[in-house]
């Protein structure tokens, strides 16, 4: 591994401790997102917590800074193992950011940016998948534990890189692990479906 390759991992990590809810919420005099709600600095919190404009707007940046270092390691290196770290370490940044006390998001938008930079067609099969499970039952965590559990497959199934099926996998790991408060509400029938407020 070169100094490029580390400052490349580093970076990504950096990045993606930058969170976009927390920054969002300071700047518009709002609370703390992981004081609110679900407690969860992503996208579905900001709905609740700041409306639908600081929600895309928390979606996009999440989005960005798992993509931005993903793209730039490929301007830099060939090496599927460092581009997988690269990811790897921008979503990790976003669930335990530096910056913010290591206390961040569950990671749903900033994996799909991460798959965006590393095999387009499985982000966007992963999204619709996400989409699809929204769309039928009208919750996030469920959505994304679906997108979790299938984008390993769609990483094998469409791109079949080593390295990438082994990362997605340990980053879906992640995201399941991530959402275990949600999967109990879910079995109990507490979960907040999108839009609506989180139940006390």
């Amino acid at each position: 591994m070169t100094a490029t390759d580390i400052l490349l991992i580093l970076g990504a990590y950096l990045l993606g401790s930058i969170s976009t809810a927390i920054i969002l919420a300071r700047v518009m005099g709002l609370p703390d997102p992981r004081t609110q709600g679900s407690g969860n600095p992503g996208a579905t919190n900001m709905l609740r917590v700041g409306g639908k404009k600081l929600a895309a707007f928390t979606l996009l940046g999440d989005l960005v800074k798992g993509l931005i270092p993903v793209l730039v390691a490929r301007l830099l290196t060939a090496d599927v193992t460092i581009l997988a770290a690269v990811g790897f370490a921008a979503f990790l940044g976003h669930l335990y950011p530096v910056f913010f006390g290591f206390k961040g998001g569950k990671g749903v938008a900033t994996a799909l940016g991460v798959l965006f930079g590393l095999a387009w067609p499985v982000a966007l099969a992963t999204l619709a998948t996400w989409l699809a499970m929204a769309a039928l039952f009208r919750y996030s965590s469920l959505s994304a534990l679906a997108a979790a559990v299938t984008a390993p497959i769609y990483m094998w199934r469409l791109n079949g890189i080593r390295e990438f099926i082994l990362m997605n996998t340990a980053l879906s790991l992640l995201l399941i692990w991530r959402h275990r408060s949600n999967i109990r509400n879910l079995l109990a029938g507490r979960e907040s479906r999108i839009g609506k407020k989180k139940h006390s």
